[in-house]
């Protein structure tokens, strides 16, 4: 599963590096919906990491807010 998650976070740098500079800074929030996707993979297992981004990547539109929106802390049972 490790090297399906460094897969993906390869291709979210290429997107970055090769295809991103050509679209625009578009993006609504902070970190940028690419920086969100990688944070995700290192943070959650592969199958949330790609839905919460596409969740996220869903949020970012026109009409929709801006604002700081960082990707979610595991919660441990034992913390409160």
């Amino acid at each position: 599963m490790k090297i399906i998650k460094i897969f993906f976070i390869k291709i979210v740098k290429f997107y970055q590096i090769g295809i991103s500079p050509w679209i625009g800074n578009n993006c609504r929030y902070i970190p940028t919906c690419s920086n969100y996707m990688i944070s995700s993979l290192k943070k959650w297992n592969l199958f949330k990491a790609i839905f919460i981004s596409i969740i996220r990547i869903i949020k970012c539109n026109p009409w929709g807010p801006s604002d700081w929106d960082p990707v979610q802390k595991k919660i441990h049972c034992n913390e409160q």
